[in-house]
């Protein structure tokens, strides 16, 4: 079954932290770059970080030295430490291959607030 499940979310004030993880099944984890994006309301969905199979990884300007990502290939399982949250970081939260396509589905995201 292909599957991505998404926790971690929550309401944090500024400054605050979170760890998400997401669960993949086998068929899109194993051997492809995994990545987290984010969709804020309003505003189309942008990937914000990645990681190769390999364990290099990329960010998105936005969130350079506050987000990590990390993967853990024995148990196809993608985190990503959010670190000095900004309001501007509230958006719902998804992981998936990158590019997604390889994918095909996407999960029900993780709800991501950050208060002011």
């Amino acid at each position: 079954q292909v599957q991505l499940v998404e926790s971690g979310g929550g309401l944090v004030q500024a400054g605050g932290s979170l760890r998400l993880s997401c669960a993949a099944s086998g068929s899109i984890f194993k051997g492809n770059a995994m990545g987290w994006y984010r969709q804020a309301p309003g505003k189309q969905r942008e990937l914000v970080a990645f990681i190769h199979s390999g364990g290099s990884t990329n960010y998105a300007d936005s969130v350079k030295g506050r987000f990590t990502i990390s993967r853990d290939n024995a148990e196809n399982t993608v985190y990503l430490q959010v670190n000095s949250l900004k309001p501007e970081d509230t958006a719902v939260y998804y992981c998936n291959a990158v590019p997604f396509r390889v994918s095909g589905v996407w999960g029900q995201g993780t709800q991501v607030t950050v208060s002011s």
